[in-house]
């Protein structure tokens, strides 16, 4: 498959190793005084293997990337961007808005720390990988994530059609105006939780901060449990049930919301028409 093998070299001019095509990568350094910009653009059939990227872009317009035991600085901004048939292993992305607007990408056992990532993608799973990093996969698509850890603020926002297992989420405004989304023995800690989303169902999870999952459409609580969410459920469509207490619940719209105990529960909306049982 690589018909080029290039070991143990340092490359820092521009567009190094541009348009390449089955070229393997192994103990190379992409760093240096020229401060080339783009390494290995618009190229097919990368394996890069242990590796080290201190330089911007990287990997843009590729097809068919191999990432193995990399390491990619917090100066390696924006790493991969507009590529395909994408496979990252062992790697670390410390850049920031180190994947948008690419495709077909497997992920496992990596470490990102990364502001902005994964925005605008489709069709990435992700295994056995930590996640920091403010607006996580704004607007991507076809997400499989099985266990994941996450702490950052304003995660998963607009996302559509994906599933989340076994995860571990601590994040501010996550799947706000999420569509299409299991999450499955998860747990889920942060403000404000899934505001405006549709067709969204957690299964087996675990809930924790204020005021949680109001304004959904087609929202669905299968065996789950709650922590220190108050005013929960405002305006929402929702069917749930809940196997602990309940701070509050205020106001949900329609359906039936079951739970083990409610602090209290508020009704002073005329709109509002949920049944709630308690017990």
């Amino acid at each position: 498959m690589y018909t080029q093998i290039i070991e143990n070299q340092t490359f820092d001019q521009e567009r190094a190793l541009y348009g390449s095509n089955g070229l393997a990568a192994i103990h190379c350094s992409f760093d240096g005084p020229a401060d080339g910009e783009s390494a290995f653009k618009e190229c097919r059939s990368i394996r890069a293997e242990s590796c080290f990227f201190n330089l911007r872009y990287p990997f843009w317009h590729d097809t068919g990337l191999e990432i193995q035991d990399c390491q990619l600085t917090e100066l390696c901004r924006a790493a991969l961007w507009y590529s395909r048939d994408i496979r990252i292993t062992d790697s670390h992305l410390h850049g920031i808005k180190a994947l948008r607007e690419c495709r077909d990408i497997r992920m496992a056992s990596c470490d990102v720390r990364s502001a902005e990532f994964g925005w605008f993608c489709h069709n990435l799973a992700m295994v056995d990988t930590h996640v920091e990093g403010e607006y996580f996969m704004l607007r991507s698509t076809n997400l499989d994530f099985q266990n994941v850890t996450l702490n950052g603020k304003y995660s998963f926002q607009y996302i559509e059609n994906s599933v989340f297992e076994n995860c571990n989420f601590a994040t501010k405004d996550a799947f706000w105006h999420a569509k299409n989304v299991m999450v499955r023995n998860s747990v889920i800690k942060g403000e404000y939780l899934a505001w405006y989303c549709e067709n969204v169902t957690f299964e087996n999870c675990l809930i924790c901060g204020t005021q949680p999952l109001c304004y959904c459409k087609n929202l669905k609580l299968i065996n789950c449990r709650m922590e220190d969410t108050d005013l929960a459920f405002e305006k929402s469509q929702v069917e749930a049930t809940v196997n602990s207490h309940v701070v509050s619940i205020k106001n949900p719209l329609s359906g039936s919301i079951r739970a083990l105990s409610a602090g209290s529960i508020i009704q002073d909306d005329p709109q509002s028409n949920c049944k709630i049982q308690l017990g």
